[in-house]
């Protein structure tokens, strides 16, 4: 049988084609199981915020979640369907789960071998508290543009309220003046509600505690009475200049260096009680970090005033002996970022096997610095006692004592569950559940 040459003149193309496709797709898988053996054989396999879970079941292996993601190379096919392929470097953007045609994708907080603390929140932004909202960080959705628009729709869902603008109750107060506070309180002076907004800090909430340059990941989103937030990558420091040229834009007025001792109920409402007075409100919206309070590692010498609980300016660690303990990217990037200074002599211990939760590129700052001889990393290790020039840390089952200057305890915060508890706020522990 003789095939007609025109037939071959417009096939050949077709066939050309659908090679090239299917070479360049079996190279991008066998880089996704490639990423996804080097994250289980370096323990990186762990999630450190929301994350998507694939139902193998219902994926289809399209490829729309993997081209989704802003973040790269999360996300990748392995044997024909999409999978978490770098765990450690999800930050929960959620654009994946948007983009399945399927509806393959859930976000989920912790896994079935690490619980996340997460406050009982419904879909309106409500705690089991009525009248109380959980909005931004403290809710488990660290994003800023996650933030910026949990916090217009909480206060879209407390407008509703038939009671507001009746008598001399506030309708609402605002705790935090981060993303998701600044967004809540625009969007409730858009929409006419009386309201106060407290911040115990200074602008900016969680990134004003930043180290110095640091680069902040986003997407963009839309601000009530501003306008779009159109940056995915941008400095500590312009983030917060962004924040005073929308205040200084809106006239938004934020009652900063007032902190929030006790939201007490009250008939039609609750007493927010701070450190400068007391306010009658019917609503209250909870825009805060999860922080907390920092961990502390409680050994003996913790007390001393060179002991700090996050890094602001590495330059004024120049010339000396550093300490920083952690193994998340909060301590990776103080380490790296100290380690640059001249004269600087700085080590960074962490009670872990490796730096499972931090970002790679943070892995690779560090990798550079011990090459360089600037940093020394000493892993499965515990500080037992700071004196005023020395640090003892047992490590490797003896106790090794290391010259100390300053010590930068990067452990992360406590969730503020007595906080959460003494209203009533339901806490629960999600070990890969939405």
């Amino acid at each position: 049988m003789q095939l007609d040459p025109l037939l071959l003149v417009y096939a050949a193309p077709l066939l050309l084609i659908w090679a090239i496709y299917a070479l360049n797709r079996s190279r991008s898988e066998a880089r996704a199981v490639a990423a996804l053996m080097e994250a289980t054989q370096a323990g990186l396999n762990e999630p450190a915020s929301l994350h998507p879970v694939i139902d193998p079941t219902l994926c289809i292996g399209c490829r729309a979640c993997v081209r989704a993601c802003p973040e790269g190379d999360i996300l990748g096919i392995v044997n024909g369907k999409a999978a978490l392929v770098s765990p450690s470097e999800c930050i929960g953007h959620g654009a994946c789960r948007a983009a399945c045609p399927r509806g393959a994708i859930s976000l989920v907080f912790g896994t079935a071998t690490r619980g996340v603390d997460i406050p009982n929140v419904g879909a309106d932004f409500q705690t089991n508290v009525p009248g109380i909202y959980i909005a931004g960080e403290l809710g488990g959705m660290g994003l800023i543009r996650n933030a910026i628009e949990q916090g217009r729709q909480a206060v879209a869902s407390i407008g509703q309220f038939a009671g507001n603008g009746r008598d001399n109750t506030l309708d609402l107060v605002v705790v935090g003046g981060g993303p998701a506070g600044i967004s809540a309180s625009l969007a409730a002076t858009e929409s006419k509600l009386r309201f106060v907004t407290v911040e115990q800090d200074s602008l900016g909430g969680t990134v004003a505690h930043f180290p110095r340059g640091k680069v902040v990941m986003t997407q963009p989103a839309t601000l009530p009475l501003y306008g779009r937030v159109g940056f995915r990558e941008i400095g500590k420091e312009k983030l917060i200049a962004f924040w005073k040229d929308v205040i200084a834009k809106t006239g938004l007025q934020i009652r900063f260096g007032e902190r929030v001792e006790a939201v007490v109920p009250m008939p039609g409402g609750f007493e927010v009680r701070t450190t400068r007075g007391a306010y009658r409100t019917r609503s209250v919206l909870l825009a805060i970090g999860r922080r907390g309070t920092p961990r502390r590692l409680g050994v003996p010498g913790e007390e001393q005033s060179k002991v700090v609980y996050r890094l602001t300016d590495a330059e004024q660690y120049r010339k000396q002996h550093v300490l920083v303990v952690g193994g998340g990217d909060s301590a990776l990037e103080a380490a790296s970022s100290i380690a640059e200074q001249p004269g600087t002599t700085v080590t960074l211990s962490y009670r872990g096997e490796s730096f499972a939760r931090a970002k790679s590129k943070n892995r690779e700052r560090i990798a550079r610095a011990q090459v360089q001889g600037n940093l020394r990393v000493i892993l499965q290790s515990q500080v037992k006692h700071i004196s005023r020039d020395t640090v003892e840390i047992e490590w490797s089952g003896r106790t090794v004592s290391i010259p100390n200057q300053a010590v930068i305890v990067c452990a992360g915060g406590i969730l503020p569950t007595a906080f959460l508890k003494s209203m009533g706020i339901a806490v629960d522990t999600k070990y890969g559940t939405a």
